[in-house]
């Protein structure tokens, strides 16, 4: 009989949902950024670039602490949300949505603006001198040749949320059903010396991260073998 109860099961079933619709949205905001960073010459790109990587550096239990405070009922976006009767969003799965796409935004960011880059101008401009409107150029022909660097954020992104656990321990707690996502399912089992479960979850983990990262690796090679 497995060690695993259901609301281990139901903590692995929660942290897919959270990593798909990180990824998701994710994607919605990185590809505009990502084409801005890569085409523009503004002063404050800098700026731009070093809060989209802030991440990469920062503790994770201090951008969940600041995200905590932010939309708790004193802040200024909890304040919002409570006057448009959503309520507060820490301790709820919304919360860890947000806290997810800004902690893992780096890690779409930034292949899909170094694909962008990697393009060059000479593809764009044949396409302009056919006649291809600004869109057209984009979805015809900078989207496909950025294929690569998609994947790869795909990838990341949904990796890292799923390994996620400073941020959603800070803004989502320990709420089984709601908010208790794999990473800290894990922990609560460790703390409870309860090894057998937490063997079975960090080992399936563990597995995940190099299935991950072996298919990244794969793919990369196929994809860089096709390009030339």
């Amino acid at each position: 009989m497995s060690p695993l109860d259901p609301n281990d099961l139901q903590a692995v079933w929660l942290t897919l949902k959270l990593a798909s619709v990180t990824t998701c949205l994710l994607l919605l905001i990185a590809t505009p950024l990502a084409w801005w960073l890569a085409h523009s010459h503004r002063w404050y790109k800098g700026i731009v670039s070093a809060l989209v990587a802030l991440p990469l550096v920062l503790p994770p239990t201090v951008l969940g602490f600041y995200l905590l405070l932010l939309m708790g009922p004193q802040g200024v976006v909890g304040e919002l949300t409570q006057a448009m009767d959503i309520g507060t969003l820490p301790f709820t799965f919304a919360g860890l949505v947000i806290g997810s796409v800004l902690f893992s935004l780096p890690f779409a960011v930034q292949p899909i603006q170094n694909a962008f880059e990697s393009i060059g101008k000479r593809p764009l401009e044949v396409a302009a001198t056919l006649r291809a409107n600004a869109w057209d150029r984009f979805l015809s022909v900078a989207l496909p040749l950025a294929r690569p660097g998609f994947l790869t954020a795909i990838i990341l992104a949904f990796a890292h949320t799923v390994g996620e656990f400073g941020v959603v321990l800070m803004l989502g707690g320990n709420m089984d059903g709601e908010t208790r996502v794999l990473s800290v399912a894990i922990y609560s089992h460790v703390e409870a010396m309860e090894y057998g479960p937490a063997h079975l979850l960090a080992g399936g983990m563990v597995l995940f991260s190099f299935i991950v990262l072996l298919g990244l690796y794969l793919a990369g090679g196929k994809l860089a073998r096709v390009t030339k």
